[in-house]
């Protein structure tokens, strides 16, 4: 696999389209960081790391997705990947984008960690932007 990332945004993406209320993802500490972020924002109810076994080395995450429990709209309504294998995208701290006015969240890969942009800017640090929700 080329791209880890684009295929665990796809995942979700595939989830929520089906809507299914948890989704089965291969693990890496990028995804987990990930995962925790949506967790944070609340764009996922839950998750759940399962540890490797002999059948499965990597270990995956177990993701419940968000419904609106009346009208069944799922709470993240897009996932979009920015920087890509062939084209990295990279922001410095100045130029962080803001998704949606701020209605959304940019997910960095910085120096300090995977944050939003959001806290990028408080720890004034830039770095590549991963994807984009809301």
């Amino acid at each position: 696999m080329t791209d880890p990332i684009a295929d665990y945004l796809t995942r979700l993406r595939n989830a929520i389209n089906a809507n299914h209320r948890v989704a089965e993802i291969p693990s890496s500490k990028m995804k987990r960081e990930m995962t925790k972020i949506l967790f944070e924002k609340g764009y996922i109810l839950s998750y759940k790391f399962e540890d490797a076994s002999a059948s499965d080395p990597q270990g995956t995450i177990k993701i419940a997705l968000k419904y609106h429990p009346v009208t069944k709209i799922p709470a993240i309504r897009t996932l979009s990947r920015v920087s890509k294998p062939g084209l990295r995208k990279y922001s410095h701290v100045a130029n962080i984008p803001r998704v949606i006015n701020g209605l959304g969240i940019a997910i960095l890969s910085t120096s300090k960690g995977v944050m939003t942009g959001k806290e990028a800017r408080r720890e004034n640090v830039g770095g590549e932007v991963l994807c984009y929700v809301y």
